[in-house]
């Protein structure tokens, strides 16, 4: 019984988005480990932005960081 669990920030993902995360993570399970399809359990939990850190800050802070990098890119 394979058991993958998926963490994304909630950033608006879409259903039909989460289906194809499913959908392609079971094929991989299926072609790769020869496992069946009804047995694979995934679960997706969305984790809220200003509870995801990574490059010694919070998420909200990266990408606001990120977005005047690239302002300041495009003037030069």
């Amino acid at each position: 019984m394979p058991y993958v669990n998926v963490k994304i920030t909630k950033d608006g993902v879409t259903p039909a988005q989460k289906r194809k995360i499913v959908a392609d993570i079971t094929q991989t399970l299926v072609t790769t480990l020869n496992k069946r399809p009804e047995h694979i359990h995934i679960v997706i939990d969305e984790v809220e932005p200003e509870n995801w850190g990574f490059a010694g800050m919070l998420t909200p802070e990266y990408r606001a960081q990120a977005k005047a990098r690239a302002g300041d890119s495009a003037k030069s």
